[in-house]
This record gives structure tokens, C-alpha cells and sequence, in this order.
């Protein structure tokens, strides 16, 4: 079983022919209303790739909170950790142009408001893993990460957005999972390069960090290596990488070394890229065997 501490959001998704420019008021092609949030997202993307997952974090009493758990429900995550909190439920505003490419502003709102006990230990030593992202607050994260550490349950911490950390805490994580430029930003902090064989060199745990469209690549205690992206042609990359994430989570929690599990998470959020939306877009199992 997965255990996500995380964030639970809903999406307002706008496709645009461009991004505007400052002053500028441009008419959407389309939008979209979906379930999202880092946390969310990646715990959709394991369950739908066939893993056991459990959901803590926060909604309000809203409208929004109904969409940012839709996802959650219909992969079938347990969601008996999420508490409503008198606060708005976390929103997203995401801007899609026509390559593909986004930008996106974040409103926390309930968010803010998760607690690490919301889940107790007992319920937390029953987990394989415990996946965390940086959109929640953050000492809230640190003190669930310590838990779970101390119980022998893997914390898998993907340092999105890249907040500054004790190099101390990051110790701590069994992975760490990062992009270019949260490699970049913690590599300045802890003084050394950003590729992952030289964050794994300083922190002394695995390290993945995705790439893009170059793939991903790793460094672990049995070497380094790189994992190829798949060649596609992305409709939308707004939850490439939180796919990415989740079903790395999956496979290992299934088992799979971290090289094969990369692999399959390659597969997988070169699918995601090929799609609109951010959960919406997330492959189910099925269609990640296939491909």
C-alpha cells in the first residue's frame, strides 16, 4: 500500500492559442474542470496503475471539493485520511497554448491546512511507501517523512515545488524525486551539480531526476543510468510528471527495481503527454501493459 500526503485541488483548465502577455485579455478556446493538485495527481496515477493507495490531505466544505476528490474516487484510493477544513478547497488556474505547453498559478487554500496525524502510525506501518510532494506545509511533510522513516516505511519525496529543505530531512527520504530544475535549486544549496549522480554522492540516497523529453535518469547505491523518453508529439504536459511519480511509486510498491520501474513510468507519462487535461489524462494499467 501507498500512503500520499499531499495536495487535492480543482483544475480550471484553459486552452489558449498563446499564453497572454502582460495586459493582454485573450478569449479561451475551451475550458475544462478537473481534479488535480500534485498529491492528488500522483496518488491517482499508482492506483490507476494497479497499486493499493490511501489519500490524507485537505478540502473544504465547497463546490470544489466534490471535484478535487472525483479522480480519487473513481481510481478507487482510500480516502478516509482527507479532513474538510474551513478554508477553500485548493484551486488551480492552468493556461494550455497551442504547443502544449502551460503555465500554472496555485491557490493552496485547504491545502495549508493538512496535518501530518491524520493518518497514526498504526495505519502507517501497513504502507510499502510513503509518497510526499512540497505543496502542503512543509513541516507537515517533514514530520510524516521522520514518522514513516523511524517505522521502516520507504518515503518517496518528490521535491515539487523546490522549496528550500534541510539537506538533513532530505536524508531521510528512501528517493528523492526531482525535475531540472529542482535538481538545479537543490544542487545550489547543497554546493554540488545538479545531475543526480551528484545529488546521490551528497545526499547518500537514490536520486531520479526527469529530464523531459530526454527521459530520466538515476543514480542509486548499484550505479547510475539513463532511461530514454518515448518519441511523441505532447497535446498537454500538465501532469507528465506527477504521472511519472505515481506509477514509479506502483511499480516499486509492487516490487520492480527502480531501473524498471523508470522504465514503466517513462511509458506512462509519455501517454499522459498525449492527452488533455491533468488527471483525465493519467493511463490506466491496461493501457501502460500495452503500450
Amino acid at each position: 500500500m501507498i500512503v500520499c500526503f499531499g495536495s487535492l485541488n480543482a483544475d480550471l483548465i484553459f486552452r489558449l492559442p498563446e499564453i497572454p502577455r502582460s495586459g493582454q485579455t485573450l478569449l479561451a478556446d475551451d475550458l475544462a474542470v478537473q481534479a488535480g493538485g500534485k498529491g492528488a495527481n500522483q496518488a491517482v496515477a499508482a492506483a490507476r496503475d494497479g497499486a493499493a493507495v490511501a489519500m490524507v490531505g485537505a478540502v473544504g466544505g465547497d463546490a470544489l471539493a466534490e471535484v478535487a476528490l472525483a479522480g480519487l474516487r473513481e481510481a478507487g484510493a482510500d480516502l478516509g485520511r482527507v479532513s474538510t477544513v474551513a478554508a477553500p478547497t485548493g484551486c488551480a488556474s492552468i493556461w494550455i497554448d497551442a504547443e502544449g505547453r502551460n503555465r500554472i498559478v496555485v491557490a493552496a487554500g485547504a491545502n495549508g491546512r493538512a496535518r501530518a496525524d491524520q493518518v497514526d502510525d498504526g495505519f502507517l506501518s501497513r504502507a510499502s511507501s510513503l509518497l510526499l510532494q512540497m505543496e502542503v506545509d512543509p513541516a507537515e511533510t517533514a514530520a510524516l517523512l521522520r514518522r514513516a522513516r523511524a517505522l521502516g516505511v520507504r518515503p518517496i519525496l518528490n521535491l515539487a515545488p523546490a522549496l528550500p529543505v534541510d539537506p538533513g530531512i532530505l536524508r531521510l527520504a528512501g528517493l528523492l524525486v526531482v525535475n531540472e530544475d529542482e535538481a538545479e535549486a537543490t544542487a545550489a544549496r547543497l554546493g554540488c551539480a545538479p545531475q543526480a549522480a551528484s545529488l546521490h554522492a551528497a545526499l547518500g540516497i537514490d536520486v531520479v531526476r526527469t529530464l523531459g523529453e530526454a527521459g530520466s535518469e538515476a543514480a542509486a547505491a548499484g550505479g547510475s543510468w539513463h532511461v530514454p523518453a518515448r518519441a511523441i508529439t505532447p497535446v498537454d504536459t500538465t501532469a507528465a510528471g506527477d504521472c511519472f511519480v505515481g506509477v514509479l511509486a506502483a511499480s516499486l510498491d509492487r516490487g520492480a527495481p527502480l531501473r524498471a520501474a523508470m522504465e514503466r513510468a517513462s511509458v506512462a507519462a509519455a501517454l499522459a503527454c498525449g492527452r488533455p487535461g491533468s488527471q483525465a489524462s493519467l493511463p490506466w494499467a491496461a493501457e501502460t501493459d500495452r503500450a
